[in-house]
């Protein structure tokens, strides 16, 4: 290793015992389970927060900060009370503590996310969205919520490498990889069980409450073994005889440990745009991404277990160069134009690309971390928390610098650069530990990995590159893209299709408007996409705002809409960048028509909060006497559950609701729903109250010239709602605590319900 400690005599009696230590055990299993319930945590109050704060790329990063924050400040704040020295037992004792209070914030946090909506609900700077002002304000109280609960988190890596330190001899050197491995091996059991199992049959709250419980059981299990173990006399840190990594300066090691953290969670945002055309927008893939990089973390961080103990830490030097060029690879896997025959790569052979560089970064990490520290739990937590400054600082750089002003494929080049910049001045250090042959050796392996990564850069491409002269635009939510000519033109977000011109995306605004008994004043449209049901609204000659999540969806309104610019210089055209639900919870507005298109798949991440029962009871709210709410269905084949959940959530929220087959028959479902009867819905009823520029709105398309016969082709196929219900009666409603329409694997699977 790269560090030597000094022993004492008693340390060299404690080694002879070390090998057959009985608790050893125990330690590893604590870790499994504390990195267990911290994936879970972390998942879920990233969802519970856009929930209350709104779904926002920055609402996200300021969550994710917040919460690796906590875990550094708590890592240097138990590194520093661990320096003073404490017997074995007392460690262990306040590691029962923490894990005890990590787990009364199963219970904690979603009330302080409520209560912290409360708070924007009533402060005059919630209404301005995006604004510093809402930032600042939704940070506080994020920060206020998480930040004690994760820097209790993050204490328990110095606390039980202090039990390690006093109790097990020479072993405490590399305590800190032996923890990392049991934290990461966790957290993979964390992403795949929550995912896959636990939230699908216990939501959100019960999954919560299990790993509250698995908090208390390890504190329990812990205060029990600190009697029991040998309560050695409090040592001292001993002092540290330190051989410099590579020959460099010491503060070179925590540089690399931030540059590590950095790159490797800067690349985790890359790969999830990178990776959805190919697995799909679903919650399934951000878990198989993550699940994947665990693993191979896991692997990655065992390997360097092994490695320690037949090896010199200066054998590593040519690793930096690999973890660059690792970096990198994975745009080959997602180059549209890769194929095997005709076929394109399946999602998962690309996904296996990242395992490379996670590996490598999983090895490189802990052996960093034992390096420098020595399984001195102080400097430990020192350097633990440098590496999470990276982690916090790696989202950040790349949602916010690099990816709206680049493509994915340069985003990643550009990450790999301060890795070759390690590689090239560790290779060029003039280590003691390191030959002159091995240093002229490994500068010729870095200048060739250097070489491939790039000439990866320059003959490979990017997803648009599959599309004839696509318009791509792309900010710090997603990666957008128009393409297509004619009636073929379409627009996708992160590589997904999400609407195409279709009479369908008139009636999602014309059905509610003429279903009117009076004539409407004003309405609102969720989910801006193509713009035709905006711009459909606006013919009735009404105050029309819309509200769209990804703030370039509009800037593309003319590619599909040559009277794109007009329509926008209207006084009564209103477009905000905004997540429709917190736009309408910040908002004392209210209107006669709110039409909502959820962005496709019905299970994407987060969508549900546009199907919940909350949801509705928000509208509810903002809907005038005699309002009407149209929500637009598109229907998954093979889906009957969710189709039925959908329904019935609907009728419970709604004492009105009327259900409609789409003008294709064999495609989506119109609902309306108010708080007052739907009457009168005749094709000529309806026909006479459309205006004329209305009247030319829906005909534009087709299918029919003339307009009772276009009206027809909807009204006339109204479906009982009890049939929908009726296609898997079983299933509850969609709530915000049980998104059964993103969680679905268990249902499709074994017919499980909750």
């Amino acid at each position: 290793m790269g560090s030597t400690i000094e022993k004492s005599a008693s340390d060299r009696i404690d080694i002879e015992a070390d090998s057959s230590h009985p608790y050893r055990a125990w330690y590893f299993l604590f870790f499994i389970i504390s990195g267990f319930c911290g994936l879970v945590y972390e998942v879920i109050w990233v969802r519970l927060a856009m929930a209350s704060f709104g779904v926002n790329t920055a609402m996200v990063s300021i969550v994710i900060a917040m919460f690796m924050a906590g875990l550094g400040l708590g890592s240097w704040i138990a590194g520093r009370a661990a320096r003073r020295g404490m017997s074995g037992s007392v460690a262990l004792r306040l590691y029962a503590l923490v894990e005890l209070l990590v787990g009364v914030s199963a219970i904690a946090v979603p009330y302080e996310f409520k209560l912290g909506r409360h708070v924007l609900l009533h402060s005059s700077v919630f209404g301005a969205w995006q604004s510093s002002g809402y930032f600042l304000l939704a940070g506080i109280c994020v920060a206020l919520a998480l930040i004690p609960w994760c820097t209790c988190m993050g204490a328990t890596f110095p606390l039980l490498m202090a039990v390690i330190r006093n109790t097990q001899g020479k072993f405490a050197e590399q305590s800190f990889s032996f923890l990392y491995i049991a934290n990461v091996m966790g957290a993979l059991v964390g992403t795949l069980t929550s995912a896959f199992v636990l939230v699908e049959l216990f939501g959100f709250g019960g999954t919560l409450r299990i790993a509250g419980s698995l908090n208390a059981m390890l504190a329990l299990l812990s205060f029990s073994l600190s009697y029991r173990i040998h309560n050695s006399k409090p040592q001292v840190p001993a002092i540290i005889a330190r051989t410099h990594l590579y020959g460099l300066a010491d503060k070179w090691v925590l540089v690399f440990l931030f540059l590590t953290g950095m790159a490797t969670m800067a690349v985790e945002v890359v790969w999830i745009r990178q990776y959805t055309p190919y697995l799909g927008s679903t919650v399934y893939t951000f878990a198989l991404i993550l699940a994947v990089y665990l693993l191979a973390t896991t692997l990655g961080s065992r390997d360097y277990l092994r490695w320690s103990h037949s090896h010199n830490i200066s054998d590593s030097a040519s690793s930096w160069g690999v973890l660059a060029l690792s970096l990198v690879l994975p745009v080959l896997a997602v180059d549209p134009f890769i194929r095997i025959g005709s076929f394109g790569l399946p999602g998962l052979l690309r996904l296996s690309a990242i395992v490379p560089f996670c590996a490598f970064a999983g090895f490189l990490t802990p052996m960093l971390v034992d390096s420098w520290s020595g399984g001195d739990p102080d400097r430990a937590g020192t350097a633990y928390a440098v590496n999470i400054a990276g982690c916090i600082a790696g989202p950040l750089i790349a949602g916010f610098c690099l990816l709206p002003i680049m493509s994915e494929r340069w985003a990643e080049f550009s990450l790999s650069l301060p890795l070759f910049s390690i590689a090239l001045w560790v290779s060029w250090s003039n280590g003691s530990l390191t030959s002159p042959e091995k240093r002229r050796a490994g500068r010729i392996k870095l200048l060739a990995f250097a070489v491939v990564a790039m000439m990866v850069l320059a003959f490979s491409h990017d997803y648009e590159s599959a599309f004839s002269d696509p318009v791509v635009l792309r900010d710090s939510t997603a990666t957008v893209m128009a393409a297509g000519k004619g009636f073929n033109r379409h627009l996708l977000v992160n590589g997904v299709g999400m609407t195409s011109l279709d009479p369908i995306t008139k009636y999602i605004a014309h059905l509610p408007l003429a279903t009117m008994k009076r004539p409407p004043k004003d309405g609102l449209v969720i989910c801006f996409g193509m713009g035709t049901s905006f711009r459909s609204m606006l013919s009735w000659g009404i105050s029309t705002t819309a509200v769209e999540l990804v703030p370039s969806v509009p800037k593309v309104f003319s590619y599909y809409h040559a009277d794109a610019a007009k329509i926008l210089r209207s006084p009564l055209a209103h477009i905000y960048v905004d997540d429709g639900r917190r736009f309408l919870d910040g908002s004392s507005k209210t209107f006669d028509v709110i039409v909502v298109d959820p962005p496709p798949p019905v299970g994407a991440p987060g969508s549900s909060l546009l199907y919940s029962r909350e949801f509705y009871a928000v509208v509810k709210r903002h809907l005038r006497e005699g309002g009407i709410m149209q929500m637009w269905y598109p229907e998954v084949i093979g889906d009957s559950a969710t189709t039925a959940a959908v329904t019935k959530t609907l009728v419970q929220s709604f004492p009105y609701v009327r259900a409609f087959r789409s003008c294709d028959e064999f495609f989506g479902v119109h609902f309306l729903a108010s708080m007052s009867p739907i009457t009168d819905m005749s094709s000529a009823t309806l026909a006479a109250r459309m205006p004329p520029a209305a009247v030319a709105d829906l005909l534009e398309w087709g299918p029919k010239k003339n307009l009772e016969e276009q009206l027809d082709l909807v009204v006339s196929h109204e479906i009982k709602l009890q049939s929908l219900i009726d296609l898997d009666p079983q299933v509850p409603v969609i709530s915000d605590d049980a998104p059964i329409n993103e969680y679905f694997k268990l249902r499709q699977w074994f017919h499980y319900y909750r």
